[in-house]
């Protein structure tokens, strides 16, 4: 007799397992949709807008007060209502302020009116750039220095106004993308990228495979090299990138003394300020900083494969080159291709090593340096969204090809 219950009780109980774990799991799905996906829908409705920097401030209208010609029979004060957009007007705007007992007033403005001890003044349409300055009369009665300090010391005026918000509207344009594939500046940029992130990502695999072979033996001193290994990857990159500019400076950098001193070149070389020298160079700096994360992601996987393979390959005779393509190769694979997959992203995403290195000047500008300039040195932030819309429909493609052919043909 079999001693599970009929299937009909066995698929409710797995739809009720189904429902927990997934209510489990909703916060943490809701957390992370939070975290990703809401940034990525703001930067794609903000590529479809002419949004400059200073459209992230809102347009409203802003009024001060003061008292003028205090003590004099003609003392009055003074509203300033200022609208500091530079080309968004402000309707229905209006103010209100509330007067201080004690204090009468004159002849107001024929925008103004008082009800009770509110004072409001409407101005209608208040153009870009405008400012408009109201006087209304004032008497005081009682004590003049205290009723002076009231005005003063009071609240700011309320002001409010209707204003068309670029960021929540729904005009959109796709001036921002013909901007960005406008002329041959953008291609020559994608090609930057490129390169820098397919010899980065090769080259810090390549160089992490050969550290993980000569460490995969043990010897005396291995956990010492295996430190200095990690240096590259452990240390703060501000600190490393000014280590990089110092010694490679053309003026009093060792590299070039040590070039210059040994007849190698007969004038000092500016690896980081000519072209394509310095593409180069921030290539160079790309593999020499993560060719630690591959090498140890390598060697973890290296001393896992059995050993019982490679004495037996001995025994046939194999040489160390076909124990490595014929044996080792195939056993890396999928570490492999996961780095290089991670290591590509990472790449194509990288910023701040080339800006502390070149600033993305001598032919280094990459996409996300290029992002950084239209957005801030520009002051267009719409131009800047659609530079990472573009960079975000690369990563895309890449993957979906990656995970299509590549990690279907090494088993992913």
């Amino acid at each position: 007799m079999s001693d599970h219950g009929p299937p009909t009780t066995r698929g409710a109980l797995a739809r009720r397992e189904a429902r927990l774990a997934w209510g489990l799991l909703l916060p943490t799905v809701a957390i992370v949709s939070l975290v990703v996906i809401l940034p990525l829908l703001a930067i794609f409705w903000i590529s479809f807008k002419p949004v400059g920097l200073a459209d992230l401030r809102p347009v409203v209208p802003v009024v001060r007060e003061d008292l003028r010609n205090k003590g004099d029979p003609d003392q009055a004060v003074r509203y300033r209502i200022q609208n500091r957009s530079q080309d968004v007007p402000i309707t229905d705007m209006s103010f209100t302020d509330t007067i201080p007992a004690g204090v009468t007033l004159g002849t107001l403005p024929p925008e103004c009116a008082v009800a009770g001890t509110t004072l409001t003044c409407t101005l209608g349409t208040l153009e870009p750039k405008a400012r408009v300055t109201l006087m209304v009369p004032v008497t005081l009665e009682g004590d003049a220095v205290a009723l002076e300090d009231a005005l003063e010391d009071d609240t700011e005026p309320l002001a409010q106004g209707t204003a068309n918000n670029i960021l929540t509207n729904f005009e959109f344009t796709l001036d921002n993308f013909a901007r960005v594939f406008d002329g041959k500046q953008f291609w020559e940029v994608l090609y930057v990228t490129m390169f820098y992130t397919v010899f980065g990502t090769i080259g810090a695999l390549v160089f992490g495979l050969f550290a993980a072979l000569l460490l995969n033996k043990s010897f005396r001193g291995q956990g010492v090299l295996r430190g200095l290994y990690l240096f590259p990857y452990v240390a703060p990159v501000i600190a490393v990138a000014f280590a990089w500019i110092t010694l490679f400076d053309p003026f009093s950098g060792s590299v070039n003394a040590l070039l210059l001193q040994m007849g190698v070149s007969r004038e000092a070389i500016n690896f980081f300020g000519q072209r394509p020298l310095a593409l180069i160079m921030v290539t160079v700096f790309e593999i020499w900083r993560y060719f630690p994360l591959s090498f140890l992601f390598i060697l973890a996987r290296m001393q896992s494969i059995d050993s019982d393979m490679y004495e037996a390959a001995d025994m046939d005779g194999a040489s160390p080159f076909q124990k490595f393509w014929y044996l080792s190769l195939p056993q890396l694979l999928g570490i492999l291709s996961v780095l290089f997959l991670l290591r590509f992203i990472w790449t194509f995403n990288k910023f701040d090593d080339i800006f502390l290195l070149t600033g993305g000047n001598a032919g280094t500008r990459t996409l996300t340096v290029n992002v950084y300039e239209q957005a801030f040195a520009v002051s267009n932030i719409g131009a800047g969204a659609a530079v990472a819309v573009v960079i975000f429909a690369c990563l895309l493609i890449f993957s979906i090809f990656f995970f299509r052919y590549v990690s279907r043909e090494e088993g992913l």
